[in-house]
């Protein structure tokens, strides 16, 4: 069964049943600022599940592309390596909006498995929450699972479970049942839950949430009023199951691309990884850029690239000297285009974008290969100093990830220590060149001056004065082409002075141009972004409209970063100089020159200092003078910037420097500032990152949250919480020391009981025993202990911990570590019980997987004691 058969048959299948369709969301998502990239399916409906949307339907399916290369999701390092990883993969998922709950949903995924796409049933395992008693039931007396085949899985001793789901730490969650796929005996593992789960005998391919508690910052579970369902099943393991092969790369989808691929760079090794993570790379590379991502050196458009520039080097080692990437796009629309149409309207603007990265690239790649080559022939040691990594990155363009995997296929590596030592020496020159840059000389127009009215305004008028598609001048951008607008004048800012640029729209009759970054190119500003609707030429006139909520955050933590500069003046010293600094609308950061850490003491003064002079409300006074004279009334100059003969001078509260940046009004405007981290991030430079305004609050609405959640659980008042951990900390040291003093007595007397079942074989006494219920440590004791009481013997005591792994310790006295070392004989025994070990000839220590072999293994102590004692 094709792949675009077994997705449409899925749709279908639940458009049956009362469904509605719902297309794929894009990978960026539109509403989750916490997501790098769109993981799931459910990631569109989040908003509908929390109840903060009302959606036209109660029950909806879906096919969602989703990525995993970035962030907290992130399976870039696995691709390739093994069966079932991938960047980009398809979540098949049905959804319930307070409609149907267990029963239904379970019903459907067994229909659907067993008589749609006919999955024998003797292949299917499920697994449910320990306590879910409902899923059970309908799974053994509706269903007509197999008892033996529905397995209970609880939480797991960190905390969690893989069959409990929730969407944070509070809110909506709810118990699992997941569905998992037998490949047979022949592939090794065993059922989830059991000791040899990671195998992938074993697979899930459906996963069913049942959303139906609402969980408090105290933990508590409380009922939904209105339950519902996610579900999600990966298109590529399902395909796997019904095409008969074990990894997904085998199926129909990866083995067109991973064809396609050799084919191009030249290679009759089908069965190369690197084909594999070319053909996974591709697709995810190809909806990115779809889905409006742009190579870039920041945020997504840095994944992008990493991805991009990893798939090339692949092409590389394959002996594949040209860009090829962009030649499968072709393919990739021939296996996806019906489902993702988007594809086929895009491809050529995809071939476009991705040949020209590759060829950016392949500059970089051969130089920085034969560089590292050549380091690693004179290498000593495993391990590639960070200045190498860091010469590669930063004079070559050569990505630390590929270093990374050029040194795992080597079996080396890498200094990032020493490498972050040496980026830091050169952070703002490395984010300086990664900023836009264009030659002038080669683009007409770029001479013209843009007029920023943004001090005054956020909304004004301007002309297009010039166009450019990557990096090129053109006459016009076209609907759904990324690019550069150029116009005469513009409220938008451009990234200066540590302040990022602005984002907004340009609009005109029919036309709307998403701005995505404001740079600067000398004295033109440039709106960077994407034609959303109609067609732009030069000449034309558009509506400039920034994003008012996000330049006000952003001017309230520039305002507060000079506060902030001046207190760290008045507080630590005037040899205080700023290295660096970003300033966004979710925080600030300073880097400054100074010697030592900043106290707690001195943060709290500096973070006063600057409220007090918010709370004081004065306003503020912006001037433009000659740079002398700016210098001469005492204005500071900072860190980085280049000034003309006329410069602005911000006066705000006691600070006076040289500043191009917007501020608020008043310092009363700025808000709560909060000092929310210091620390050192090179030799002689430190950090403070703070924020200020609704940022702020919210920071201390949390902070409060988790001062009250833990008043909660030492069960006292904010204002009791220190003297209550104070004591409970004491009272654990105590605890503690008593714990240990009465594993230590119980060890002696254990000791004492068991030295009366050794063995004498008259040059010395053996002992093997099974002690269970004591701790690895206590066994070491006890060890030690018999060994005195013993005088002349080898002792090997084994215990078997709760999650049913095999401890084993031995020791041999000192007079006889010349005839028997404790490391042999505890590997003796280890051996039998699926586990491994050593360590000194009198004592070592080992482990085991194979409790029930255990006491057989004891037995064989003495003879084994016995041969080579002589006896």
């Amino acid at each position: 069964m094709k792949s675009a058969d077994i997705r449409r048959s899925f749709l279908d299948f639940f458009i049956r049943h009362g469904h509605v369709e719902v297309p794929s969301s894009p990978l960026v998502p539109g509403n989750d600022p916490t997501l790098l990239f769109t993981n799931s399916g459910m990631v569109q409906f989040k908003e509908v599940f929390l109840g903060r949307e009302k959606r036209p339907y109660t029950r909806a399916v879906s096919s969602q592309r989703c990525v995993r290369a970035g962030g907290k999701h992130n399976d870039l390092e696995n691709v390739g390596y093994t069966a079932r990883h991938h960047t980009f993969f398809e979540m098949l998922g049905n959804f319930s909006f307070g409609d149907y709950f267990k029963r239904e949903a379970i019903a459907y995924a067994w229909e659907f498995l067993t008589r749609t796409i006919g999955i024998p049933v003797d292949r299917l395992w499920v697994t449910v929450y320990e306590t879910d008693d409902d899923a059970y039931a309908i799974w053994v007396n509706e269903i007509g699972v197999a008892p033996e085949r529905v397995l209970r899985i609880g939480d797991t001793p960190g905390g969690g479970s893989d069959n409990f789901w929730q969407m944070g730490d509070t809110g909506p969650c709810g118990p699992c049942t997941e569905i998992f796929y037998d490949h047979g005996p022949e592939v090794a593992g065993g059922p989830p839950g059991s000791p040899d789960e990671d195998g992938d005998r074993y697979i899930e391919i459906w996963n069913l949430v049942f959303m139906q508690y609402d969980r408090d910052s105290s933990g508590n579970l409380t009922p939904l009023p209105h339950p519902s369902v996610d579900t999600g099943m990966g298109l590529e393991r399902l395909a796997a199951v019904l095409q008969g092969v074990h990894s997904n790369y085998e199926i129909d989808l990866f083995q067109d691309l991973i064809h396609a691929a050799a084919e191009i760079v030249g290679t009759k090794d089908r069965g190369s990884a690197s084909l594999k993570v070319i053909a996974d790379h591709i697709r995810s590379i190809a909806f990115l850029i779809t889905d409006g991502v742009m190579p870039g050196n920041e945020g997504r458009g840095y994944v992008l690239r990493r991805v991009i520039r990893r798939a090339a080097r692949h092409g590389h080692k394959l002996g594949c000297d040209e860009a090829f990437l962009y030649r499968l796009i072709p393919a990739l629309v021939s296996a996806m285009g019906e489902a993702y149409p988007e594809l086929a309207e895009g491809q050529e603007n995809l071939e476009r974008v991705l040949r020209k990265e590759e060829m950016k690239f392949l500059e970089t790649l051969e130089k920085g290969v034969r560089i590292l080559e050549e380091d690693l022939d004179r290498l000593q040691g495993s391990t590639i100093p960070g200045e190498t990594i860091f010469l590669l990155y930063d004079t070559y363009g050569f990505p630390v990830d590929l270093t990374g995997d050029i040194a795992r296929e080597r079996g080396l590596e890498l200094d990032l220590d020493g490498f972050e030592r040496a980026m830091q020496e050169q952070r703002d020159r490395a984010r300086a060149a990664s900023h836009f840059t264009m030659d002038t000389a080669q683009a007409p127009g770029m001479e013209v001056a843009t007029e920023f009215t943004g001090y005054e305004r956020l909304e004004d008028e301007g002309r297009v004065v010039a166009l450019f598609r990557d990096n090129e001048p053109v006459e016009a951008i076209e609907l759904g082409e990324g690019g550069i607008v150029v116009l005469d004048r513009t409220p938008f800012y451009a990234e200066s002075g540590g302040q990022v640029g602005d984002i907004g729209t340009l609009s005109g009759s029919g036309i709307r141009f998403e701005v995505r970054d404001t740079r600067k190119q000398d004295a033109a500003h440039l709106h960077v972004g994407q034609v959303r609707a109609g067609r732009i030429e030069r000449g034309m006139t558009l509506h400039c409209s920034v994003a008012g909520p996000r330049r006000e955050a952003i001017r309230r933590h520039h305002s507060a970063t000079h506060l902030l500069h001046k207190a760290l003046r008045d507080h630590l010293g005037g040899h205080i100089q700023q290295k660096g600094s970003l300033v966004d609308a979710e925080r600030l950061r300073f880097d400054f020159a100074h010697f030592e850490p900043v106290s707690a003491d001195q943060l709290q003064r500096i973070e006063a200092q600057v409220n007090a002079e918010i709370l004081a409300n004065v306003p503020t006074d912006t001037r433009l003078m000659d740079i002398e004279s700016a210098l001469a009334s005492g204005a500071v100059a900072l860190f980085g910037e280049k000034y003309g003969e006329r410069v602005r001078v911000l006066t705000i509260g006691s600070s006076t420097e040289l500043c191009g940046g917007t501020h608020v009004a008043r310092t009363g405007d700025i808000g709560p500032f909060r000092v929310v981290s210091e620390g050192g991030v090179a030799a002689g430079v430190r950090r403070i990152e703070a924020v200020a305004g609704s940022v702020a609050q919210a920071w201390v609405d949390q902070q409060v949250g988790t001062l009250d959640r833990v008043a909660d659980l030492v069960r006292g008042s904010r204002g009791e919480v220190v003297d209550k951990v104070q004591g409970l900390v004491e009272r654990n040291r105590e605890l503690e020391k008593e714990l240990a003093a009465l594993r230590s007595r119980l060890a002696s007397q254990a000791g004492t009981d068991l030295a009366s079942q050794a063995i004498d074989l008259g040059s010395l006494q053996v002992l093997a025993a099974r002690v269970d219920g004591v701790e690895p440590k206590a066994l070491r004791e006890m060890v030690d202990q018999l060994k005195q009481k013993l005088g002349a013997a080898a002792v090997v005591l084994a215990t078997v911990t709760p999650e049913g792994k095999v401890s084993l310790v031995a020791g041999v006295t000192k007079g006889q570590t010349g005839l028997i070392k404790a490391g042999e004989l505890v590997g003796f025994v280890a051996a039998q019980v699926g586990g491994r070990g050593g360590g000194r000839p009198d004592m070592a220590m080992a482990g085991g997987q194979e409790p029930e072999k255990l006491d057989a293994a004891l037995d064989s102590v003495e003879g084994w004691v016995r041969e080579r004692a002589g006896s």
